[in-house]
């Protein structure tokens, strides 16, 4: 803050009763400080609000670590481009981590981290409890969360989509080519996108005085298995939908492949719609209609949050949601008159 005067690493020994080096070990995140010395040591940095020296704005960034939870879809390459085009503006090298989990990081990669002095950090779809902020905070590690599962603690920088937007707007896309029995396969239901997606879908259907069918709805975990099993669900109703609104164009494509398998054509007999507009989703056979999920513009702004951070600038505002847009192509159309189920 202007005219407050920059907390030492000397006070913060001084206030800890220790000494200046294990201070600085305790923020590179060097393992030979006891326990309770860098839990006292912490408490201090977090209540001083510690800020690591920032890298010379005359000299390259260093490091910028991309974090992901999983790395099994092709919409991290679309996030890897723009955290890339961000850091090479700055003249920063972008680390690539997989935690195979969804938590957040654990403490010993948080040690990691800390030790070679990173200068930002982007974590993409994970739960970051405060307890996981608190350790990012007394590290003095920058970081921005993108597509957060859960609703960002108070403070974190965090950069989305609209999603609630897009899933009203492929439902409604769908409600005015005269669809009325619409599926709906979303993504896991204790991950923030895909609630919101299924909330803007409801939404469509009750601003169209169209009932909500709980049997039309299905959560999955956004890839393309979940898209084939609950399309087969849905298409095995004795009533099935005329169309099908995916969480994730990789479900979507899970769906034609259902629909080639019980003789349906897509848009003839069955409408799709996915969400992100991958590059995959114009070369599909039908085109896919999708909500666009501006995945390289949400990463390049993200890696440019955490780089301002490094240098100690507070982003305004903290959390962004980027705009959605509806994609029109060939595998959305008008329901057929009649349709005659067929199994497979």
């Amino acid at each position: 803050m202007p005219g407050k005067p920059r907390v030492t690493i000397a006070r913060i020994a001084e206030e800890a009763g220790v000494s200046a080096p294990t201070v600085s070990k305790v923020i590179n995140g060097r393992s030979e400080v006891s326990p309770e010395t860098r839990r006292r040591v912490e408490r201090l940095l977090r209540e001083h609000g510690y800020i690591r020296r920032a890298t010379g704005t005359d000299g390259p960034a260093g490091l910028i670590d991309l974090i992901f939870a999983e790395l099994e879809s092709p919409w991290a390459m679309e996030l890897i481009r723009g955290a890339e085009k961000a850091a090479a503006e700055a003249e920063a090298s972008i680390v690539i981590s997989v935690l195979h989990t969804h938590e957040g990081p654990g403490r010993d990669w948080l040690d990691r981290l800390a030790a070679r002095r990173t200068d930002g950090v982007i974590i993409v779809g994970s739960r970051l409890s405060a307890q996981r902020y608190d350790r990012l905070n007394s590290r003095s590690i920058p970081f921005v969360v993108v597509d957060p599962e859960g609703e960002p603690a108070p403070g974190v920088a965090s950069v989305g989509a609209t999603n609630w937007q897009g899933g009203l707007t492929a439902t409604r896309h769908l409600l005015e080519l005269g669809h009325r029995r619409i599926g709906m396969i979303g993504g896991p239901p204790d991950v923030l996108c895909s609630r919101a997606r299924i909330d803007g879908y409801r939404a469509a259907l009750e601003t169209a005085g169209v009932e909500v069918d709980p049997a039309l709805i299905l959560h999955g975990d956004f890839l393309v298995g979940s898209g084939h099993d609950h399309g087969h669900t849905l298409l095995s109703l004795p009533d099935r939908p005329t169309a099908i609104f995916a969480g994730s164009d990789l479900q979507a494509f899970g769906v034609f492949e259902v629909a080639r398998q019980r003789g349906l054509r897509v848009p003839d007999d069955l409408s799709v719609v996915g969400f992100d507009d991958l590059p995959l989703s114009r070369s599909a056979w039908p085109p896919l209609t999708t909500v666009r999920q501006p995945l390289e513009e949400m990463a390049f702004l993200a890696t440019r949050m955490a780089l301002g951070i490094s240098r100690g600038e507070s982003p305004e505002p903290r959390r962004v949601e980027l705009s959605t847009d509806l994609v029109v192509r060939e595998s959305s159309a008008p329901p057929a008159a009649q349709y005659s189920g067929v199994s497979s």
